[in-house]
């Protein structure tokens, strides 16, 4: 693939990211425009290809919106998305970093990720809406101690 970039997301990506988080069947309905200063973008020409995102509460986060157009997946974007979202966690001083899946745990786990149950997950990573309404019961709770951990998934 040619002209592949990477780079952070600005206020005005809100309706694109939307869409493609949409399109991937992700949450999207409690994005503000204040949330897209943690997101790195791929874009592969002119369209949006990938979008990956933190939700920063002190030292821990929750990482969402790994999302990659589905007719480039396989290529790899999400490894590269990946990458770059765990070293801006780090040099913004993320110890712990959760998330919620349904359908990529093996992904994680993979890159470094552990299963949790949900009754250990911090209150403040609880309290956000992904984690509390929006996200199913179901969801696999994972997180990974950055503080400890090497890079993983390179």
């Amino acid at each position: 693939m040619e002209d592949i970039r990477f780079g952070p997301a600005t206020a005005a990506d809100l309706p694109e990211v939307r869409m493609l988080l949409d399109r991937c069947e992700l949450p999207s309905a409690d994005l503000q425009p204040g949330h897209l200063g943690h997101f790195v973008l791929c874009r592969v020409g002119d369209s949006l290809a990938g979008s990956v995102g933190l939700e920063v509460i002190a030292d821990i986060g929750l990482l969402r919106s790994l999302a990659v157009a589905p007719g480039l997946r396989r290529r790899g974007l999400a490894h590269d998305l990946w990458r770059r979202v765990q070293a801006r966690a780090r040099d913004q001083g993320i110890r712990r970093l959760y998330l919620l899946t349904t359908t990529a745990e093996p992904l994680f786990a993979r890159w470094g990720f552990q299963r949790v149950a949900r009754d250990v997950v911090p209150e403040a990573i609880r309290a956000t809406a992904e984690f509390g309404t929006l996200c199913p019961s179901t969801a696999a709770v994972m997180v990974m101690d950055l503080a400890t951990a090497g890079i993983r998934g390179s």
